[in-house]
This record gives structure tokens, sequence and C-alpha cells, in this order.
């Protein structure tokens, strides 16, 4: 069977070598299938020129010791709270001696090239790669800032399994033991275990080479924070440009991604936005609070039901909370009372089929001006008539609320001005505009914001350059400890914290 998948105009040097990374196995909605695939038969664009930051932005690159940039304070605390953590999670045991040793790398060679052109395949292992002296037992460490509640994928198990077993170099070993560790708090959680013939059969049977095929194969574009270290992205078939929206020149800078949460972020304290950039595990007691969870278990609730082209009732049922929260009987009864003042203005109620609805959408644009990915995600697109709406939902427990303009108190609709303002959405601009619909106990306010208006376009332009600016010339991103750290879900890692302020 020939191979169908092509890569788009621009790529070339195609090897006949083919190697995926365990990671690639992972299909999350972080990574990009297209991109994954290019580089796994190795494809190279025909130009790639790339800015490096100044400071490491890839969080495990010291506790792995693959480090060679400057490390911010906050990563630097991580690190040592995460080496820390291993060893006592991971204490040497004389009866079972295991020493770190060069990662593996599976190697498949075959006689003739296949469909995919291919003379060779390769599975490439990323972790803590430990083998006993006479090398009859191995054991891969997979690194994790906590332990998932789901389910581990299924691919990237088998294919870790196989990898451990064949791979090379060394004496292949008797013995496969596969775990998953959380740098966080010391918890584990075992993969695989078993002799090596059952981690070869796990991988044929576990859905090894399904998952395989499913990253070479994919032929999915998904724009998104993975566009930043993207070698792909000059001929990117679905990326969309969208030159000077930020409103910043600046040639030579680093590409990077931006979004309106990170500006709010970087504005409270540059420290802050760069760790939680850095994945760094938060305070759930800040980040996972009562009243943010009601607003989160709100908004998947009526996701939901947009999603299912379900208008939204009065009729909210008792037990409205999904699965995935936790919320005090105060809460969802709270909860409760919003989604029914929702009800007076869904907009599903105007909304003709599918096609005219975009729940929760990610819309990517890339600023070649400044080099910026912007992302966003509306909480819905729709469509009325031919216009598209951007709509914006909030919640809050209280009656009163700030006098304060719109666009400064909620940045992301001055972003959302600007893209409907450049006709960026399709559709015609007759009734293309703005929606803030706010969830209050007394009922539901719903604010009109028309981008055509020069006024709105102007204060819009200004509010996004004043979040961009100072951030994307910055390298360093210094702390500014003081009232922020009170509400800083990163300020465990922050040695400049104000202590007295920050949470526990």
């Amino acid at each position: 069977m020939a191979d169908s998948w092509s890569p788009p105009d621009g790529v070339v040097t195609k090897s006949d070598v083919i190697s995926v990374s365990l990671g690639m196995f992972k299909d999350t909605n972080y990574r990009c299938p297209a991109a994954d695939a290019m580089k796994a038969r190795g494809y190279r664009p025909q130009s790639a020129k790339k800015k490096y930051e100044v400071l490491e932005h890839f969080s495990f690159a010291p506790f792995m010791g693959t480090s060679g940039a400057s490390l911010h304070d906050g990563l630097r605390q991580w690190t040592a709270h995460a080496k820390s953590v291993y060893g006592q999670t991971f204490p040497e045991d004389p009866a079972r001696p295991l020493t770190e040793v060069p990662a593996w790398t599976y190697r498949h060679q075959l006689s003739s090239p296949d469909r995919r052109g291919a003379r060779e395949y390769r599975i490439t292992v990323w972790g803590r790669c430990l083998s006993s002296p006479d090398g009859s037992v191995r054991e891969l460490r997979l690194p994790v800032n906590r332990i998932s509640k789901e389910d581990p994928h299924e691919g990237h198990v088998a294919a870790a399994a196989l990898a451990t077993a064949e791979g090379v170099p060394g004496p292949l070993p008797e013995q496969v033991r596969i775990v998953e560790f959380a740098l966080l708090d010391g918890c584990t959680r075992t993969l695989f275990e078993g002799t090596r013939a059952e981690a070869v059969e796990r991988y044929r049977s576990g859905g090894g080479p399904k998952a395989l095929s499913a990253v070479l194969d994919a032929d999915e574009y998904r724009p998104g924070p993975s566009c930043a270290g993207c070698a792909y992205l000059s001929v990117c078939p679905t990326l969309r440009k969208a030159p000077g929206l930020l409103g910043v020149e600046a040639p030579g800078r680093p590409r990077r991604t931006w979004s309106v949460t990170n500006g709010r972020s970087y504005r409270d304290c540059p420290a802050r936005d760069h760790m939680r950039r850095l994945h760094l595990p938060a305070a759930h007691s800040v980040e996972r609070s009562p009243s943010a969870e009601r607003g989160r278990a709100i908004h998947a609730y009526i996701a939901e039901r947009h999603a299912s082209h379900r208008s939204c009732t009065p009729d909210v049922p008792t037990r409205w909370v999904p699965d995935r929260f936790e919320l005090p009987e105060d809460e969802s009864q709270l909860g409760a009372l919003l989604l029914r003042h929702h009800a007076a203005v869904c907009p599903l109620r105007c909304v003709r089929d599918r096609s005219d609805l975009r729940v929760e959408p990610r819309v990517v644009r890339h600023d070649p001006v400044s080099d910026v990915l912007v992302i966003a995600e509306p909480d819905l697109l729709y469509r009325d008539g031919d216009s598209w709406v951007w709509r914006e939902t909030k919640t809050s427990g209280s009656d009163w609320g700030r006098r304060q303009d719109l666009l400064e108190r909620y940045p992301q609709l001055a972003l959302a001005a600007l893209l409907v303002a450049r006709g960026d959405l399709g559709g015609s601009p007759s009734r293309a505009r703005i929606e803030l619909e706010i969830l209050r106990p007394s009922g539901a306010d719903l604010e009109i914001i028309d981008a055509r208006d020069p006024a709105v376009r102007s204060a819009a332009e200004e509010t996004v350059r004043t979040l961009v600016t100072d951030w994307h010339r910055d390298d360093r991103y210094a702390p500014v400890p003081g009232e922020a750290c009170r509400r800083c879900e990163v300020a465990r890692w922050c040695s400049a914290r104000d202590s007295e302020k920050a949470v526990a």
C-alpha cells in the first residue's frame, strides 16, 4: 500500500530513518500531530532560524541535567525541591542496586524500504534510565509534576515497554519496570512491570503498532502553544497571520506565545507569569478555590450543552456539577441559580445549526511583526445571520461590581475587539460584535461591544499594547513581591516572595 501522507510545500530532505520519541505517543491538546509526523519522518524546512531565550524554558531540563541556559530563581527553587523528593522516593537499595545509564533507543531495520520509504524505525526514550550491574534489570523512571487521575496513554506505555526492553545500548534485560513519579510529592505509579518478552507483547497487543501509525500518518495541524518552537511554522498551511495585531515592533526577539491570561499574570508580577509558563506546580488553595471551581464548573456545564447543540433552560438538574469538579453545597446551589439566569441570554436560541457554532475554540494567530503567537479561547463563537459574534461569560457571587472600563477589566474583550475589527473571524461585518455575559445572583447582564467603533478600537489597541510591551522585551522576569503574592499560585517557588502575604 502506497503512503498517502504528504508534507506541505517548503519542507525538504526526507530521511529513510523514522525516529519517534516517547512523548509523541501522548496525544495531548498541546502537541501538533502534523508537526510530530514531519519531525519523526525526517522532514526539515528549507530554512529555519531560531533566536534562543536567555533563560531555560523547559522545566524538567535542569532536573535531568540537560540544561545549558540560565535558570530563573523559580525554576532553581523547583529543581532543588524535585531533586530532594527524587532522592527520598528512590533511595539506594543494596539488595537491588541500579545505576543510571545512557538513554535507550529501540531500532528496527528493514531489508527494503516500506510504504513510507523507511529503512529503519527508532523509538527514543526520555526519562531516568537505570540498569542493574549485570544488565538483567532495566527501570525507566518518567518524571511528572503530579500523578494524573486519568489513565495513562496506552500507546505511550506500550512504546515505552518496547524501547526499554529492546533498546540499545547495553545487554538486553530479563526484567523491565516502567514507573511514573511525581516530583512534587514523591507519589509513584507503576505503568508496566514484567519480563522482556512480556514487554514486547505489551507493545504488540497493547496498541503499540496502531499508536505508531497514528503518529506517523497524522495530518492534523493543530495551532497552539507548540507553534513557538515549531520548525515548520513558516510552511504551516493552517496557522493564520495577523501582522501588527499586538502593536509591537521588535525584530530579532525570540518567538513566543502570548495570551491575555499571560498578560494579566505578567502585569501582577513578571516572575509569576514565567513560572506559570514553566508549568511549575500551583497551590490548589489558590488555583482551585471554591469560587474558582464554581466558575469552571459553570463554564463546563454550559459548554457541554452548547457542544451538543442544546439551548440552556431554567430547568437545571439538582446534580448539575460535572463529575470532575467538587463543590461545597452552597457553591453548587449558587451555581444552579447562575445557570438559570444564563438561560435568559443563552445565544443558542438564535443559532440555526452546528455550522453556526464554535464552542470554546482555540483561536491562534501569528503576528510576524512581533513574532508572537497570540492564543485566545472564547467561551463561544456563534453566527448571527452572516456575522460572527464573540461571547464571553463571567460569573460572580455578588450583585456588586466595580465601575470600570470593560476593556480594562476584561482585557480579553480588547483582544477580541482587535480581531473582530480586522474581520479576522470572517463573515459579514454588519452584525459582528463582542458580547459580555455576566451572571450574578440577581440576574444576567449582557453588554454589547461594537468593534467597528473607532473609540473602541483605539482603547483596545492601547489595552493590548500596554499588556504586551514590557513583557515582549523582558528576558529575566524579575519578581515584584508585594500584594500580588497573596493570590500567587506559584509563590512557593519564589525566594523573593513577600512571606507575610504569600500563600503557604
